[in-house]
């Protein structure tokens, strides 16, 4: 009697803990999955409109003689319209990511509205043929057509991102969202989410274990213990988890996950050991078997000579433009103090080889008689203009002259002191293999804040990512966040 008992008690739970959720109205978010839609349709219209009276009153080109009237491209503009939103659709634009890159979303729009425009360039050719609806479609308004489309999409989308951002920040389009740990990792995860609301997250609490708090954090209460996940979903309708425990065993996260998949919720997993080590997991398959990549890294063969060229005319170009500034540069520094204008410093670049890196001298002369140290915010060792010089990173563009003698790159893992090399090579895991490639002036950890005196793990992470997924598109998005981030004076622990 007991045993029959007992089976029916598991059995009702186990068939509990599967009965979905209801999903909570989600108004807002049907709204902004329209929206993003009307946005595309008025912009790529205004840009048909407007590229028409450009051609017009523009006087880039020579102004046609005779020009039908906007009524007679109607059917070009639809089919203009309708052919980029299905591009878009097809590429997922309007699959709206939680987070993205305003670089990666303007390179998207730039290339589907211009694969678009030609679509939609030559199918009114053939679908309007022998209508009513044909009309010469010149190429000087699809230039203006295509021009205006892209600029107009990117402010559209960018208006959008402003709207969305908005209303996550007031509550009203965000996920609830349950941390699963407890430790370091978890709490820097609920650290990020709290910091960012733009993502978009509601931290409803943490559960752990034993469904007891490792560690006090602010606004982030520990709700449950790892056997309460079901009901803890269902009471405060989670749509977002996130696992954060990258030391669980493969038993423990099939138990964890299976809690988890109820109705529409979203389960995400920090990833373990062999996925940091990994860097970034690509599947492989050897006559139908898939293998996991463990190693293998982006840059090499023809790439090694792309990024070369990319250094050589971005290096040669910078010191043309830029030297009357250096000039002026070297000038303030000798009015400011006695010494020399540039600083030589031995660092560790490519396969672990030294080399002297070109700075502008920002501290005073006898900086390190007491030996090398990190620079910290209001080091007094730093002069008042090196201190401007290194707020804007403009103590560093001597060393465009190191790019172009091949020691450094534009892009790649920031050198450290031979003395640092020795110190982080024992205590971090895979510390010199950031050394495969070369140095860079920027790089990946440095435009994520991640430069002076920030976690060197984190930053070792970041620079093994870079290594591992280069690209020529990286390359150029890291220099346009570089530039950006120091016009805009938002380049962190920058001292």
């Amino acid at each position: 009697m007991d045993g029959t008992a007992s089976t029916d008690g598991v059995r009702a739970t186990v068939e509990t803990a599967y009965i979905p959720a209801p999903p909570r109205p989600r108004f807002a978010r049907a709204i902004m999955s329209v929206l993003v839609y009307v946005f595309d349709a008025v912009t790529l219209t205004s840009a048909f409109i407007l590229g028409y009276y450009a051609r017009l009153y523009v006087p880039i080109f020579r102004r046609p003689d005779l020009a039908p009237g906007l009524d007679a491209y109607i059917g070009v503009l639809v089919a203009h319209v309708v052919t980029i939103m299905s591009v878009f659709y097809l590429s997922r634009m309007y699959h709206l990511p939680r987070m993205v890159s305003r670089i990666d979303l303007a390179r998207n729009i730039l290339s589907n509205v211009t694969v678009g425009t030609v679509l939609a360039y030559g199918s009114a050719e053939l679908l309007f043929e022998d209508t009513f609806l044909y009309v010469d479609y010149p190429q000087t308004l699809f230039f203006y057509v295509t021009i205006f489309s892209v600029i107009l999409t990117g402010l559209g989308r960018e208006g959008f991102r402003r709207i969305q951002i908005g209303l996550r920040q007031v509550k009203v389009d965000t996920d609830n969202l349950m941390i699963v740990g407890g430790g370091r990792v978890a709490q820097e995860i609920a650290t990020r989410v709290q910091g960012d609301p733009a993502l978009g997250y509601s931290v409803v609490g943490m559960v752990t274990r034993e469904g007891k708090p490792q560690e006090a954090i602010p606004g982030v209460d520990v709700i449950g213990s790892f056997d309460q996940i079901a009901g803890i979903i269902d009471r405060n309708q989670i749509e977002q988890v996130i696992i954060a425990l990258p030391n669980a065993t493969r038993e423990e996260l099939v138990r964890l996950i299976s809690q988890c998949q109820r109705g529409q919720v979203d389960v995400k997993v920090y990833p373990d050991m062999l996925a940091y080590m990994a860097g970034d997991l690509n599947v492989d398959d050897l006559g139908g078997t898939p293998l996991i990549t463990v190693r293998d890294i982006a840059l090499r063969g023809w790439k090694l000579s792309l990024k070369r060229g990319l250094d050589i005319v971005g290096a040669g170009l910078g010191l043309v433009l830029f030297s009357p500034l250096m000039l002026m540069t070297a000038a303030f520094i000798r009015w400011e103090s006695r010494g020399p204008i540039f600083y030589t410093q031995e660092r560790m670049g490519l396969d672990g080889r030294s080399f002297e890196v070109i700075k502008f001298r920002s501290m005073r002369t006898d900086a390190e008689t007491s030996g090398p140290g990190w620079t910290v915010p209001d080091d007094p060792r730093v002069t008042p203009f090196g201190n401007f010089l290194r707020r804007t990173n403009w103590d560093e563009i001597p060393q465009l002259i190191n790019v172009l003698l091949g020691e450094m790159s534009l892009v790649g893992p920031r050198p450290e002191r031979p003395v640092y090399v020795r110190e982080f090579r024992q205590s971090i895991p895979r510390y010199m293999e950031r050394h495969r490639e070369k140095a860079g002036m920027t790089g990946w950890a440095q435009v994520n804040g991640l430069r002076g005196d920030t976690s060197i793990p984190k930053r070792t992470a970041f620079d093994l990512w870079y290594v591992e997924n280069w690209s020529l598109w990286l390359d150029i998005k890291i220099i346009i966040r570089t530039i950006w981030m120091t016009l805009t004076g938002r380049s962190i622990n920058a001292y």
